[in-house]
């Protein structure tokens, strides 16, 4: 609100006058329009359908790295084994079957004393994977760790393994199929772990 200037009266003397409103102009509210919103919504619709299945792979990869650690401790404690006692451990899948798409704890199959007790070896926690150890010829003979899991549900178990050939250089499949790591473009390598086909293990996605 503005004042007016004072008047005079006819006497002389100044009047003021009550002050006039002034109407300020402001702009109109305005929201969002339909198209607009529109466009919002498909760019996260965008953002997420590349995101989600990335986060997926993430999870199934550090799902599937349990087995490489779980291998490479069945492997040190097989050598460990053999130092004392100069053979090799065989122990059955254990657990019987994998968990799939959940873990579960780890049970040793064939009772006290036997397998993966035998060996003083167990994971720590639950497992996604099932374990198992072949051995053939005694002391000097091959053996073959091996792993599955169907983390990703789609009904092809992921195997991963370690095979340990003979002094001669045989080898012997593994309980769960394992016949050599895959390593790069070479397939069937020992004395290493890793996936055992090109279309396992972390390969797969």
């Amino acid at each position: 609100m503005l004042p007016n200037p004072p008047t005079k009266s006819s006497a002389g003397l100044a009047v003021p006058e009550l002050p006039v409103r002034v109407a300020l102009s402001r702009s109109p509210r305005r929201g969002f329009t339909l198209i607009e919103l529109m466009i919002v919504v498909a760019i996260i619709g965008i953002l997420a359908s590349i995101a989600i299945p990335s986060f997926i792979r993430f999870q199934l990869k550090s799902k599937t790295a349990e087995a490489k650690v779980n291998i490479a401790a069945i492997r040190t404690a097989q050598l460990s084994y053999h130092a004392e006692y100069g053979i090799w451990v065989t122990a059955p899948a254990s657990p019987s079957t994998n968990g799939g798409t959940s873990s579960q704890d780890f049970v040793v199959v064939g009772g006290a004393g036997t397998g993966f007790d035998q060996l003083g070896w167990s994971p720590e926690g639950r497992v996604f994977f099932n374990y198992a150890i072949l051995a053939s010829g005694g002391g000097g003979g091959p053996y073959t760790i091996d792993a599955s899991a169907d983390i990703d549900g789609n009904g092809t178990d992921q195997v991963w393994g370690y095979v340990h050939p003979s002094e001669s250089g045989a080898t012997v499949t593994g309980t769960l199929g394992c016949t050599g790591v895959f390593d790069g473009n070479v397939s069937n390598q020992t004395s290493t772990v890793g996936a055992c086909s090109s279309s396992f293990g972390r390969l797969e996605f």
